[in-house]
């Protein structure tokens, strides 16, 4: 059994216009969020074997207090080809992980990850919103099946339903 959580990097910083896509950071509300959001991994006892990352600042910044709050204590792993990837690129990077992994965490972007969730589940998500934590679970024993195989969703939450 495997257990991937997608989740959706914190609310971006859009005050300073002329910045790249790729430095912004997070907003206030992004921060709060995630204080609000690692809490709940942490009540949860939610805690990954691995977190992939996109490299972009928001996602950067994401991974790191939500690795904090939870006491992880192991290395991000930040991959160039997770900034605005497409599904297919994420499922080869899934493929390529050590199978004593059972749980990743993957933090990301839209629409990469709503699209993803809809690949890899029945179920229909219209959109993971920011911060949003989407937990599918697999019952494969090597993350390379995860691109043949449909998961169940054992979670779905996001910071307006924990208010």
């Amino acid at each position: 059994m495997k257990t991937l959580y997608l989740i959706r990097h914190a609310k971006s910083d859009w005050s300073e216009e002329d910045k790249k896509d790729f430095d912004r950071g997070l907003s206030k509300r992004g921060s709060k969020d995630l204080k609000s959001m690692g809490s709940y991994l942490l009540k949860k006892k939610i805690k990954p074997d691995l977190i992939l990352s996109s490299p972009a600042l928001r996602a950067k910044l994401t991974a790191k207090k939500i690795s904090k709050k939870i006491e992880y204590d192991k290395d991000i792993k930040y991959i160039d080809e997770l900034y605005m990837p497409d599904p297919k690129t994420i499922l080869d990077i899934l493929s390529d992980q050590k199978n004593k992994n059972k749980c990743i965490f993957l933090i990301n972007h839209n629409p990469a990850l709503t699209d993803l969730a809809n690949m890899l589940l029945d179920d229909k998500i219209e959109n993971i919103p920011t911060l949003g934590i989407v937990a599918i679970k697999f019952d494969i024993k090597k993350w390379k099946d995860i691109k043949k195989s449909k998961g169940k969703m054992d979670l779905f939450v996001y910071p307006k339903l924990l208010k």
